[in-house]
């Protein structure tokens, strides 16, 4: 079992920056994949970036070049570093770890609020 625990969100005008963490209760070292989605209101979830236990990374179209995905092995944290954000950006966050061993395990953070004013 691996909980996941969202930090970093709030209100920001436009064009403003946050960084979200994600905190572990256990290792990252072996979790295959951890990844940001989000869901804006009236609209389905959606990812936003993930990485690899490797270090690969892949973004949404929407936040290349903008949002930044990185994870510290040793503090078992993962962060996600949005730069000139947008209104269309503001959501509920969700951190997720996804392990795949003798079975698959999804796990899912409570999330957190990103608002971004015009």
């Amino acid at each position: 079992q691996v909980q996941l625990v969202e930090s970093g969100g709030g209100l920001v005008q436009a064009g403003g920056s946050l960084r979200l963490s994600c905190a572990a209760s256990t290792s990252i070292f072996s979790i295959n994949v951890m990844g940001w989605y989000r869901r804006a209101p009236g609209k389905q979830r959606e990812l936003v970036a993930e990485i690899t236990s490797g270090g690969s990374t892949s973004y949404a179209d929407s936040v290349k070049g903008r949002f930044t995905i990185t994870r510290d092995n040793a503090k078992n944290t993962m962060y996600l570093q949005m730069n000139s954000l947008k209104p269309e950006d503001t959501a509920v966050y969700y951190c997720n770890a996804y392990i795949e061993t003798y079975a698959r395990f999804n796990y899912w953070g409570q999330g957190t609020q990103v608002t971004i004013s015009s």
